[in-house]
């Protein structure tokens, strides 16, 4: 069996802050080794015919800035061709966002939560063995979904913290999948990253990216 191809959309505005998206694609390439990126806000724009999957990466922009960056225009059509081709789908952290709000929903500026939580996940193939405790960084939030999203994860904060289409194959979480110890120091002198209740220890969120990978990979063969 091949591996599939999915396509990583690079999301980061800040040159200091890719290692967010450097560590998530290294693990989808990990589990699809067939993986490519692009860098949307630099002005690439991935080739759908050619895509078994697509992940959207975390941006330190605001889905709400689009009068400064068109790209995120562009993005939430890409996300609605998405769902109209049905193409696997995950969004992480502002792909979470950009997801829901190119279908309508809104998403505000709350102020930084940065550390581990424990988050209360929906019986769904995506958080499959999958540990309840995920870290978390992250300003702005979902505060109501789009048009045919359901919630399947929430928080004590954050009601909106994962959310799924009813119909079409697009998953979507606000916390980063990717983060892991190695990480930590990164974490902490960016986003004074605290770990009071748990810490990397319970955390085996890297599970959702092969999760995903495995639902892409299940996808493709069933289209062969």
């Amino acid at each position: 069996m091949d591996s599939p191809t999915i396509v990583v959309v690079r999301n980061e505005v800040d040159p200091d802050a890719e290692y967010h998206c450097d560590a998530l694609a290294g693990f989808v390439s990990s589990a699809a080794p067939g993986t490519r990126e692009i860098d949307y806000p630099a002005g690439e724009r991935p080739d759908l015919e050619r895509a078994d999957g697509v992940v959207l990466t975390g941006s330190t922009a605001g889905v709400y800035e689009v009068d400064e960056r068109p790209w995120i225009a562009d993005q939430k059509r890409l996300v609605r061709e998405l769902i109209d081709r049905e193409i696997p789908t995950l969004g992480v952290c502002f792909g979470h966002q950009i997801a829901n709000a190119a279908l309508g929903g809104t998403v505000e500026h709350v102020g930084t939560t940065a550390r581990p939580v424990d988050a209360d996940l929906a019986d769904d193939p995506l958080f499959d063995d999958v540990s309840s405790v995920v870290p978390v960084t992250h300003g702005d939030v979902v505060t109501a979904v789009g048009d045919g999203m359901e919630i399947v994860a929430s928080a004590d904060y954050y009601h909106a913290f994962a959310t799924r289409h009813r119909t079409a194959p697009l998953w979507t979480v606000q916390f980063h999948p990717e983060f892991t110890a190695d990480l930590r120091d990164r974490l902490a002198a960016d986003f004074d990253w605290t770990a009071d209740d748990h810490g990397f220890e319970d955390v085996n969120a890297t599970r959702v990216i092969e999760n995903f990978a495995s639902m892409v990979a299940d996808s493709s063969d069933s289209d062969d």
